[in-house]
Formats: C-alpha cells, structure tokens, sequence
C-alpha cells in the first residue's frame, strides 16, 4: 500500500513492514498501524510514522543508545497483550522530542514504545518510576554498532 509520510513523501509500504498499536499511544488512541523508517545517513534514530495520518510521526530511538542504566519490567498488562513470552521477543524505543541545539533535545524515559517482534505488535508502556523522565535531555548519543 502507499502511504503519505511526514518526512519522506509517498511511499509505499509491505504489510510485514507494519506495526500495530492495539490500543494506539496515548494521545493518539485512533492512530494503530505505524512503520518504522529510517533517517537517510543516521543509524541511530528513526521515524515511527502512522499509516493512517501524515501528521502523526515519531523520531524514535533505542534509548539504551543514549541511557546506560536505563532498565525497567515490563508490566503484566503488556506482556499479555503483545504476547510476550520471552525478552527476545522485544525491543524497546523511546520518543524524542527534538530541539535546537540538537544535544538539548529529550527522550521520553518514563514512556518506552515496547514492540513485540515476532507478532508485531507494540504498546505505549508508563512506568511509574521516579528514576527517569519524560524530557530526560540526549546529550551526545553513542555510535550504534
């Protein structure tokens, strides 16, 4: 199918390109299929584009990139809703909020996107833990492998 993308045009995308958001993000409830896209010349951060609207787009980014004692358990609620039954199945991105300077722009912590794998499908997960915030500031990220 095509697609109209915030930040790359028209585009056209494979449904195993596809994430769902059974209960959308908070916000944007509404908003339930997303893609993942890269940012040409960045392997760090990405874009988490809804497939449903053009305005709705996420930079996003494996927050253990940034943070290296960020750690947190996945609540029962999400587990059994992705289907998790093993911490392969997932990986974690964290939602930027970007800013000039760049090094001042802030990764929400508190609210990590938790995306199963195998089943593609991913939830908006709030902790409730004082140890991290929502505008935690990214300072200089570390080179992806």
């Amino acid at each position: 199918m095509n697609i109209q993308t915030k930040f790359h045009g028209e585009i056209e995308v494979q449904s195993d390109q596809l994430w769902n958001f059974p209960k959308g993000i908070p916000g944007f409830e509404d908003e339930k299929e997303f893609v993942l896209l890269p940012i040409e010349g960045n392997n760090i951060f990405q874009v988490l584009q809804s497939t449903n609207s053009l305005a709705v787009a996420f930079i996003v980014t494996n927050p253990y990139t940034l943070v290296e004692d960020y750690s947190f358990d996945i609540d029962e609620p999400t587990i059994e809703l992705l289907n998790i039954e093993k911490p392969e199945d997932v990986f974690v991105l964290g939602i930027l909020t970007l800013k000039q300077p760049f090094e001042t722009s802030t990764i929400n912590l508190q609210a990590p996107l938790i995306v199963q794998m195998n089943n593609r499908t991913a939830k908006q997960m709030i902790l409730n833990d004082n140890r991290f915030t929502s505008r935690h500031i990214i300072g200089q990220p570390k080179e992806a492998n």
